[in-house]
């Protein structure tokens, strides 16, 4: 099964970290991509709503939460409880932010 995991957290938390803590968080986004499962930062959001009327694009995010969307991952895993366990020590789940796990359908 797949799962999409979304890494909300803010660059500040993570600064905030020692350079020996982060170098220890990224070796589990490393064993994430080792086990050949996409991992990544992501940029700035376009947003698209093809409401009514002609097609509108913006660069605020469309969802607002407590921090930032920093990052995502797709995991395979034979059920959630594995992806908890996988995610648990990834830098965003550890740098006072959050991973949300979607099941892919």
């Amino acid at each position: 099964m797949r799962f999409l995991c979304l890494a909300y957290g803010a660059e500040q938390d993570w600064l905030d970290l020692t350079e020996d803590r982060r170098h220890e968080l990224l070796v589990r986004d490393r064993i994430l991509i080792e086990r050949g499962d996409l991992v990544s930062a992501v940029g700035p959001p376009t947003v698209v709503r093809a409401w009514e009327g002609p097609v509108v694009t913006t660069t605020e995010p469309y969802a607002v939460g407590t921090a930032p969307l920093a990052g995502f991952s797709v995991i395979e895993a034979d059920d959630l409880e594995e992806v908890v366990r996988l995610v648990a020590g990834t830098p965003c789940a550890v740098a006072r932010g959050a991973i949300e796990i979607h099941p892919l359908l």
